[in-house]
């Protein structure tokens, strides 16, 4: 596993072209390996308050790896539109099949598409995953939507990875555990050690001056190898990256919750000292 993700820390073998969705009417980025055909595809949805510009080594890391990753930029203000986010991933996605990319040297196959997205853009692509079925959903740090997207998980069957802080997981800015809860399909939900919901937004913010949300170098590297692994494996069938599909595989720095399970054994698994925490609780 380390040398797995000694690999896929590092940029994979293709050459990164980046183009303008707004060229076929749709705001956004797209980042392309150089060529390919039947290339699978990525549409990817932001944060609160963010855009595609600042998730710009994952997506150029993602299509480095054989992946066409496209993302909106649309809904980023302060008060977004969940639903119509949505709605843009699933034009994304039409325009990465529609349209032969590049001087016509890179096309995407229709059973390959995944919807991803960070914090309320993981909201937001599994409201899209509720219309329409493609090979895999990513979300990372998934927030709350309107509508709430645990509320549609039940109906749906492909497979998820689903990335969240290790401390998040209680937290209200966090439904990752109602969604992996929720969900029907085969899902793995995998906690970070030391990531908070913002550590994968590049760049400075304006929060940074509070300390809340501070870009982690260690933890957007372990998030991209981890992403593209499972990707790989379930969109790809790559069997050489199948542990990052595999609850049972260890992942340094992350631990695979089983949402199903009682909080206090899972509490247990982690080795937090349940005792304290309740003492702490009475004073």
């Amino acid at each position: 596993m380390k040398s797995l993700l000694s690999t896929l820390t590092s940029r994979g073998p293709h050459h990164v072209l980046r183009g303008n969705l707004a060229i076929a009417g749709q705001p956004g980025v797209v980042y392309t390996p150089e060529t390919g055909k039947n290339l699978p595809a990525i549409a990817f949805a932001h944060g609160w308050l963010t855009g595609a510009s600042r998730y710009r080594e994952l997506l150029e890391h993602l299509a480095s790896w054989g992946f066409v990753v496209a993302a909106p930029d649309t809904e980023r203000g302060p008060i977004p539109s969940h639903l119509d986010l949505a709605t843009d991933l699933l034009t994304t996605l039409d325009i990465c099949t529609g349209v032969r990319l590049g001087d016509g040297q890179i096309s995407v196959h229709p059973d390959r598409l995944v919807l991803a997205g960070h914090a309320m853009g993981a909201g937001t692509a599994v409201l899209a995953a509720a219309q329409r079925r493609v090979a895999a959903v990513a979300a990372l740090h998934p927030a709350p939507t309107a509508p709430a997207a645990e509320n549609v998980a039940g109906s749906i069957e492909i497979p998820a990875l689903i990335l969240a802080g290790a401390q998040d997981l209680d937290s209200v800015s966090s439904n990752a555990l109602p969604l992996a809860t929720e969900w029907a399909g085969p899902q793995l939900l995998r906690t970070l050690d030391g990531a908070n919901h913002n550590g994968i937004v590049e760049g400075r913010r304006a929060l940074d001056a509070f300390g809340i949300g501070k870009y982690q170098a260690k933890v957007a590297r372990r998030t991209r190898a981890i992403l593209t692994g499972y990707l790989l494996h379930t969109v790809l069938d790559d069997k050489t990256y199948a542990a990052f599909a595999d609850p049972e595989a260890q992942v340094p720095h992350t631990t695979v919750v089983d949402p199903h399970a009682p909080r206090e054994e899972e509490k247990k698994k982690s080795g937090l000292p349940i005792g304290a925490i309740a003492a702490l609780l009475r004073r």
